[in-house]
């Protein structure tokens, strides 16, 4: 079989535009599968000047006929995923038959999302979203997790939730939030979401694997981006799983050898939510600007993004690390009006001149960008269909950030709306 299976990863600290892009490459896709993550992602598309952000369900479902997968590697708010079924149900789309969701999937219950206030209330914040993400995946590693598959046992569900309870009321026993949850109105509250969504589970490394076997092309969809991940990213100034590209493996049961190629997602510039460093980082009117033009608010949550110059270190490290075969930059038009734009190529450290990443936090608020300048190209990108009509200032910009990452950018996004779109 000749598969042609994917993984869409973000590059930066996520926030690319995934989105937009994975419901465009959707229509040469049988099948899309979110890997890791949970509602802490949120990923834009606009149809038609109608704008829908999903965060568990994968972006794929726009499209007609595409199987979606929401894998084991992702946690999930059941609140939160009912209600973005219900939004989807409202528009028209149907979702019994294309939906599946993995049993072993593990679940973010009301205390995780207390836990993660309580952490970000301290003075070592990391930025969270304060979804429940970290504690859910932190309840995974720590082997006293809840599954969707535990619904196959009420008894030891009930007991697990009992126990987990217990021990979080003993660790934190100031936090009255805590104190008034009941173990047994846990377990009916979580019943009942589950008899809602009950009918879109699935032993899904089973069927991903059949639908491969198929000739069914997949694409495996990650959330937030490279340089938050908890191995390779900035930590701690991280997400609680891997974005990149070998959780892909990891996060939905295909084995590394059905992976064809890497499709990496990239800003025209640089944005990071929260804590943490950002060398290219602009403090200026640019950096203000581009937020402006960019409407640079998390999709999530509504927070504003820091903005920079896109960050060549950076993205080099990324690439390299998850075996990017092909990029797709985004939001390319936000830099429409600039006069120069800025590319960091090296960094300072220490009065050396480095070309490779330090992902540890201490050391890179310690490095200085150094950059090579470009003409702007004071034109607007969007309304192209050719990359060969687009302003010659542009393409040598493109041409340069191919050349420093020895990859080529194959989609260009010129707007927001999912036509806005141009394929080299």
């Amino acid at each position: 079989m000749n598969n042609k299976n994917y993984v869409l990863v973000g590059l930066q600290w996520g926030d690319e535009g995934k989105g937009k892009i994975v419901d465009m490459l959707s229509r040469d896709f049988d099948v899309v599968a979110r890997y890791q993550g949970g509602a802490n992602a949120g990923h834009t598309i606009i149809i038609n000047g109608k704008k829908t952000v999903l965060h568990l369900i994968p972006s794929g479902i726009f499209t007609d006929n595409i199987i979606c997968i929401i894998g084991n590697g992702t946690v999930i708010d059941p609140e939160a995923l009912i209600s973005e079924i219900e939004l989807l149900e409202k528009d028209g789309l149907a979702l019994t038959g294309r939906l599946f969701i993995s049993k072993d999937a593990h679940i973010i219950l009301p205390y995780h999302k207390i836990i993660d206030a309580i952490n970000e209330s301290k003075n070592d914040k990391i930025g969270t979203t304060k979804k429940g993400i970290g504690p859910a995946y932190f309840d995974k590693y720590a082997r006293r997790g809840i599954k969707f598959s535990d619904f196959d046992n009420i008894r030891i569900l009930k007991e697990k939730i009992a126990k987990n309870l217990k021990y979080l009321t003993e660790i934190f026993p100031d936090s009255e939030e805590l104190k008034s949850l009941n173990p047994e109105s846990l377990y009916n509250d979580l019943s009942g979401q589950y008899a809602k969504i009950d009918m879109y589970f699935a032993q899904t490394q089973y069927l991903i694997n059949e639908l491969i076997a198929e000739g069914r092309n997949v694409l495996l969809e990650g959330a937030q981006g490279a340089l938050l991940d908890v191995d390779f990213g900035t930590y701690p100034y991280i997400t609680s799983s891997n974005p990149t590209s070998g959780g892909a493996c990891t996060g939905t049961g295909i084995p590394p050898t059905k992976i064809n190629g890497v499709i990496g997602i990239v800003k025209a510039y640089t944005t990071r939510v929260g804590e943490g460093p950002f060398p290219t980082e602009l403090f200026d009117d640019n950096g203000k600007k581009i937020a402006e033009i960019g409407a640079e608010f998390g999709a999530t949550t509504g927070r504003p993004r820091r903005c920079g110059w896109l960050d060549l270190v950076a993205l080099k490290y990324a690439v390299t690390i998850n075996g990017v075969t092909e990029l797709a930059m985004t939001k390319s038009d936000v830099l429409d009006s600039f006069e120069e734009i800025k590319v960091c190529t090296h960094y300072e450290l220490n009065g050396e001149v480095i070309d490779t990443f330090p992902s540890n936090p201490f050391t890179l608020d310690y490095v200085n960008p150094v950059y090579k300048s470009f003409k702007g190209w004071m034109t607007d990108l969007k309304g192209n269909k050719e990359y060969s009509s687009l302003n010659q200032n542009f393409r040598s910009y493109v041409d340069f950030i191919e050349k420093y990452v020895n990859v080529p950018v194959k989609y260009i996004s010129t707007g927001p709306d999912r036509a806005d779109i141009i394929i080299k």
